[in-house]
């Protein structure tokens, strides 16, 4: 590897630490997250948590049926009614 791109990918680097260290300063900082954890125990949150899962799970289940009602519609009828006559 040439000295420029040495120095290159050692100015990225120096870059890239810098980042990390401003993202991890800012994690330690106070706000609504480590409000949550304070005030909320850890029972509570988990329950909070699994309750928003299910919601997503809900709603992954309401779009997944109107998808496949669209394509079902989309899809070309190749049954025909049977005609049965009744005596």
């Amino acid at each position: 590897m040439s000295q420029p791109e040495t120095e290159d990918l050692l100015d990225r680097l120096g870059e890239l630490e810098g980042r990390i260290a401003e993202v991890e300063a800012r994690q330690e900082e106070p706000g609504v997250g480590s409000l949550v954890r304070r005030l909320v125990p850890p029972e509570a949150r988990r329950h909070l948590r699994a309750a928003r899962k299910e919601q997503l799970l809900a709603t992954r289940a309401f779009i997944d049926h109107w998808i496949d009602r669209l394509d079902r519609e989309a899809a070309p009828r190749t049954h025909r009614p049977e005609r049965i006559e009744l005596e």
